[in-house]
């Protein structure tokens, strides 16, 4: 009785879970939500008083058991003892001994046993009476009152009850109704002839939701079995997005239709395909007739169109705003100038030999690039140049995206034809066929892959070849490091304690016209002696070279960055040269402090946006943001900084680049790193805000812009100090 109570319980919980679970599912109902609620309630309440009444107390019966038990096991054991005392052979008195003893034992243990068996025989009988009446009075008095408190329940529940009673005829009624009226409209629907009639479709961006078209496309995956799957599609805050099934969450084909193409598919065994492109991926669909597949291209670009126009309304609220804002810095209250976008940029990097078709294709009127590479692209090549991944290629719109001066520079000083050029060296003595606009996607993908991935059109250089090249950059950027055009006015820098340098003989080498010494290994060396103060371009030391015993892509790279040699550099990376690679026979400095030191920020930025680490120290411990310090480069010192240098390093003689700077008194390094302190700390604290951040910007913006289109208004040091030597 006590298990089947348990069991109905049970049952009614569940039952009760499922009402209010009709309820959760009836939010649109008030009617019938309110009184599945309240019927829940009560029905819970009386399962709670009929659990009340099932509580027993069975713990003379426990005892009784487990005695039983016990009796049980040792009844067995005496047994056993009995047979095994009987097979005893008379003639091993060892074994008539031990059978006699166990024998012994297990008839005393089960004369125990039987004792507290009996015991609990006789306990439970004398208690027989009483506790069969007890128990059976209290059950009864459990269910009188599980009914009296039941009956109390319902009656409070009779009026809603009687209510619900009258509105359910009505609800009879209207059912009927509405079932009358959706079988004449079922009846008239199927009268129509539908053999020539397609799906209406409307066009409306102003829908609920932003959804300007939907409806179901099969879509081919990008997996290699190109399997077709019907999916629920829809075009919605520009956006391409599809659904699974209708719960599921929606899934993102195209993030920004503005950066989209769609076009017709006819090289497909199927029939009504058309293809959406984007930058980074290709999504191949299908309708279901002609006529649905042109209403979806109609679609896709109308809404390219009306995201182009949202965008442009957007940036002319802003330009009109930022009209009225002037400059932070040397500005003389004239609007500051802005990083160039659109068609500024576009117009700039299209004027470079080759750019104005694309890099790999050969399509007209590119309006992608590929920054690190320094080549313009189409749409669907600068989609299979990210599918490589950030490390070969890093892709930018020429016309959405914002252009810092000292990219767009980099573009300029590389181009499509350059890099052909160094790409595609063997190409035509390998017989390989360059792809052409309108190619299948695959086949541009695997030529792609071939020149930038794996390299199989770049002509390797021969030893002889490569000396050559190395030497001529060498001597290029001697001659540009003997001269201080394109260095800034500042103080010498604190003059490095190195060893001289020897010739075979082991004497000390000095040049008869530099007064430098010489390595005859082909390293550079510093003098040791005070530099000149008549000499403010002078940075205590002179690269000498000779020729040295062995060439490397990496030596290229190196002496590329000091002559300021975009197409060598690019070259040199193209050979496979690591963009860290570190002279060892230089104070183990890398082709970016090199860069540093011929003073460019450009070939800074080439070398940045291939993945140089910033951070890299020599080994006096000085990372580019010391040198440029050191040497005055304020352009250097901010594309630095805003690629995340690490300001408080110290070098070898305990000398952040702050310290040198304030050592240098040099206001406008000392401003910017003090700015980029602050601004971090500004960021840690709680309760940042945001117009700091902006602030901080700003402010580098301006330095930024003067860094590549007026550097002469930063070489200001004369007007701050008079150069003097360092310790």
């Amino acid at each position: 009785m006590i298990d089947a109570g348990k069991a109905y319980n049970t049952a009614n919980k569940q039952f009760v879970n499922g009402i209010r679970e009709l309820a959760q599912q009836s939010t649109k109902d008030e009617v019938i939500e309110s009184s599945l609620t309240k019927f829940a309630e009560s029905l819970t309440e009386m399962i709670n008083y009929h659990t009340v009444g099932h509580h027993h107390h069975d713990r003379d019966l426990r005892k009784f058991k487990e005695s039983k038990k016990h009796f049980d096991k040792v009844s067995e054991e005496k047994e056993a003892a009995l047979a095994r005392n009987a097979q005893a052979p008379r003639n091993k008195q060892h074994e008539v001994e031990e059978a006699t003893n166990i024998l012994t034992a297990t008839r005393k243990c089960f004369r125990h046993i039987v004792l507290d068996y009996v015991l609990q025989i006789n306990v439970l009988q004398s208690k027989r009476r009483s506790e069969i009446l007890k128990s059976m009075l209290t059950f009864m008095y459990a269910h009188l009152t599980f009914f009296h408190q039941g009956y109390d329940l319902f009656s409070e529940l009779q009026p809603l009850m009687k209510q619900l009673g009258g509105q359910l005829d009505q609800l009879v009624v209207d059912a009927a109704k509405d079932k009358r009226d959706m079988e004449q409209k079922h009846s008239t629907i199927q009268q129509k002839d539908f053999s020539n009639d397609d799906t209406k479709l409307e066009y409306n961006v102003d829908a609920e939701k932003g959804i300007a078209m939907e409806g179901y496309l099969f879509k081919r995956a990008s997996n290699a079995f190109k399997t077709w799957n019907r999916r629920w599609f829809s075009i919605q805050n520009n956006q391409l997005v599809y659904q699974k099934k209708f719960k599921d969450n929606p899934t993102v084909v195209v993030e920004d239709l503005r950066l989209c193409t769609v076009k017709h598919c006819e090289d497909v065994e199927r029939r009504f395909c058309f293809e959406v492109v984007s930058p980074t991926k290709s999504c191949m669909m299908q309708a279901d007739s002609e006529k649905l597949r042109q209403a979806w291209i109609k679609a896709v670009q109308n809404s390219i169109a009306t995201a182009f126009r949202e965008r442009g309304d957007e940036e002319e609220k802003l330009d009109r705003r930022a009209s009225t804002s002037t400059g932070s810095l040397d500005s003389g209250g004239e609007p500051k100038e802005k990083p160039l976008k659109g068609e500024s940029a576009l117009q700039k990097v299209l004027t470079i030999p080759g750019n104005s078709c694309c890099c790999d294709c050969g399509q007209p009127d590119p309006r992608w690039a590929s920054i690190n590479l320094g080549i313009t692209l189409c749409i669907q090549c600068s989609g299979i140049h990210r599918s490589l991944g950030v490390h070969f290629s890093k892709v930018r719109s020429l016309t959405l995206d914002t252009w810092e001066p000292e990219l767009l520079k980099l573009m300029c000083g590389l181009g499509n034809q350059v890099v052909n050029g160094i790409f595609e060296a063997r190409r035509e003595e390998l017989v390989a066929r360059k792809p052409q606009p309108g190619d299948p996607r695959q086949d541009i993908e695997a030529y792609i892959k071939a020149k930038y991935v794996e390299r199989r059109f770049v002509r390797r250089p021969s030893d002889e070849e490569l000396r050559t090249k190395v030497v001529s950059l060498s001597k290029q950027e001697k001659r540009l490091s003997s001269s201080n055009e394109h260095l800034p006015p500042r103080p010498p820098p604190p003059t490095p304690k190195l060893r001289p340098a020897s010739n075979a003989s082991g004497k000390s080498v000095r040049s008869a016209d530099s007064g430098i010494q010489n390595s005859a290994d082909g390293s550079r060396e510093m003098l040791a002696d005070t530099p000149s103060t008549n000499s403010p371009a002078d940075t205590g030391w002179e690269p000498v070279f000779y020729e040295p015993k062995d060439c490397s892509a990496g030596l290229q790279l190196y002496w590329a960055a000091g002559a300021r040699s975009l197409p060598d550099m690019a070259e040199a990376l193209a050979h496979g040269a690591p963009v860290n690679w570190v002279n060892a026979e230089d104070q183990k400095r890398t082709p970016l402090i090199m860069a540093v030191q011929g003073g460019s920020l450009v070939t800074c930025e080439f070398l940045l946006q291939n993945a140089a680490n910033v951070n890299q120290q020599d080994a006096q411990g000085r990372a580019p943001l010391h040198h440029a310090t050191i040497l005055g480069h304020t352009g250097q010192v901010c594309l630095f900084l805003k690629r995340g240098a690490n300001q408080n390093a110290a070098d070898m003689e305990e000398k952040t680049p702050l310290s040198m700077a304030v050592e240098a008194a040099n206001a406008d390094i000392v401003t910017l790193l003090r700015l980029a302190k602050m601004n971090e700390e500004m960021r840690e604290a709680e309760g940042y805000s945001p117009a700091g951040d902006e602030t901080y910007q700003d402010i580098f913006q301006d330095f930024t812009q003067m860094a590549s289109n007026d550097p002469e208004l930063l070489n200001r040091y004369e007007q701050y100090n008079t150069p003097r030597p360092g310790p």
